[in-house]
């Protein structure tokens, strides 16, 4: 099935030398000067007829930076009412988090000049009010990776593209896919408001400009290909299969698969042998039984599907559980063994990381999964699992987001990827525990508690009043309430006069 059908009409070009020329015939002259430069040319050309800009660059250190070179331009286009209300969205950016950190408030001040970068390592809530602003059209351009063209429904007048090439720590600089391309330049054109969408390429001479055009702008997109093909989700999905009962010998296995569109793309052959590789290692593991040809799942089998996560999370966190019975376990134990597992997504090493190794030497002996020797080849992934479960044991040790973005060199919303994440493998650690008895059912669910709540155990009873979260509940700790019970009797006043408390919080605790 094709369709090339668009609400909004798309016009596809390339700047060079002061003008934009587009696949369709059309020219359009975009002066430039030394004091402004070629992206704000652009963006001002576009807010001049009423139009806002997505600006696409390849680093989330390029969004901040070129926002904050864009805002100085596009402020003087704003109106008197525009800054009004850009200051307020600016102001609720600010106090979007409870801990006000530099990321936050280098986003207000571009918010307030009517620019915004977007990216990944944005909290959830601050990436939602970007959007939001820029759909009711007070922001006037927004600087965002490429994640911002996969999914997210922001579309405007021009698209601006900076960026064709993307940096691979395998391979060096690498070209994007043409279907990324087309991707950013979709989001082109607003229903409504445009009766054309522009999506511009930035070409640096005539020869990249000729280039851009043959590999982008009048290329197809590369073919789709199914996930099925890789094991992780074939593992996932046949287990879940079996599980329901869905399938349950090799010939019905084997006629489902091949209605898939994996099979379609694939060599049947192929296919045949990559799940029986997959059937062999759920019942060497134990997550399925054979009898008489028919396929049934183990209680192993049947509450690792029922988790959601991966066959093999499920393996490395029995292995990691079997260990806690011949040594005493820590919780940073128990987090180095949640962030070894493929279901969770570890940060990497960077050049200065030397803390790191220099930690793993200290605590080897402590940890529940075998670390790899520094020969391995999988040791250098090993130390971003292990970087990953400090920024946890931190998190936890209520370690500000502040300290933990320029520690870590991340951002609040990569830290809360990561925090959603290990509290749901911790549920499942914790569920694996329970139907094999181990005896860290409890330790597991304080942990969990403290993984959702970023801190120290003494405040797991003070964390559950309403709109205390862990910066509140640690001035009342200090203050002297300990525990929710020691708030019984105190007046909403005293309550009030504690510093970050206030009346709305204290009536709300009372």
């Amino acid at each position: 099935i094709t369709s090339d059908w668009r609400p909004v009409q798309l016009k596809e070009g390339v700047f060079y030398k002061d003008v934009i020329e587009f696949t369709d015939g059309t020219v359009k002259e975009v002066k430039t000067s030394k004091k402004e430069g070629v992206l704000p040319a652009l963006v001002l050309d576009s807010l001049s007829e009423g139009g806002q800009v997505l600006v696409f660059v390849n680093t989330r250190k390029s969004t901040v930076s070129l926002a904050n070179k864009l805002s100085a331009f596009v402020e003087k286009s704003l109106s008197d009412e525009e800054k009004k209300l850009l200051q307020k969205h600016a102001e609720q950016i600010i106090s979007s988090t409870q801990e006000v950190i530099p990321l936050s408030e280098k986003l207000a001040y571009c918010v307030e000049k009517g620019v915004a970068f977007h990216h990944a390592g944005l909290s959830s809530e601050q990436r939602r009010m970007v959007e939001d602003c820029f759909k009711q059209r007070l922001l006037k351009c927004i600087v965002a990776t490429p994640t911002l063209a996969a999914g997210v429904n922001i579309p405007a007048r021009r698209v601006i593209i900076r960026d064709l090439w993307r940096y691979d720590p395998n391979f060096g600089m690498q070209p994007i896919p043409v279907l990324e391309y087309k991707q950013q330049a979709g989001r082109a054109g607003r229903p409504r408001y445009d009766s054309y969408g522009e999506a511009v390429v930035v070409a640096r001479n005539l020869e990249q400009k000729k280039r851009i055009i043959e590999s982008y702008l009048l290329a197809e997109p590369e073919p789709i290909f199914s996930k099925l093909g890789v094991e992780s989700a074939l593992r996932i999905h046949l287990l879940s299969a079996i599980v329901s009962n869905f399938v349950f010998d090799r010939e019905s296995i084997f006629s489902f698969m091949e209605s898939t569109f994996y099979a379609y793309q694939s060599d049947v052959g192929f296919l045949r042998d990559e799940i029986e590789n997959v059937l062999s290692f759920l019942e060497k593991y134990g997550f399925i039984e054979t009898y008489d040809g028919r396929f049934q799942a183990t209680l192993f089998g049947s509450k690792t599907s029922s988790l959601y996560i991966d066959p093999v999370t499920a393996l490395q966190l029995r292995r990691a559980l079997e260990n806690t019975m011949v040594r005493e376990v820590s919780p940073f134990a128990f987090l180095q063994a949640v962030c070894s597992t493929p279901d969770l997504r570890s940060i990497y090493i960077r050049q200065g990381d030397d803390w790191v190794e220099e930690s793993l030497d200290r605590f080897r002996h402590t940890l529940l999964l075998p670390a790899p020797s520094s020969a391995d080849e999988e040791y250098e992934w090993f130390l971003g699992d292990y970087k990953t479960a400090m920024l946890l044991e931190d998190w936890i040790n209520e370690v500000s987001e502040a300290k933990l973005s320029s520690r870590y060199g991340v951002g609040p919303g990569d830290i809360h990827v990561i925090v959603e994440t290990a509290e749901w493998l911790l549920h499942a650690m914790r569920e694996l525990a329970r139907i094999y008895r181990f005896e860290v059912v409890s330790d597991l669910t304080d942990l969990v508690l403290r993984v959702r709540h970023g801190c120290k155990k003494e405040l797991l009873n003070l964390i559950s009043l309403r709109g205390v979260g862990r910066v509140r509940a640690r001035v009342l700790y200090n203050a002297g309430f300990t525990t929710v019970s020691s708030l019984h009797g105190v007046s909403v006043d005293t309550l009030a006069r504690i510093p970050g408390i206030g009346v709305r919080v204290a009536s709300s605790i009372k």
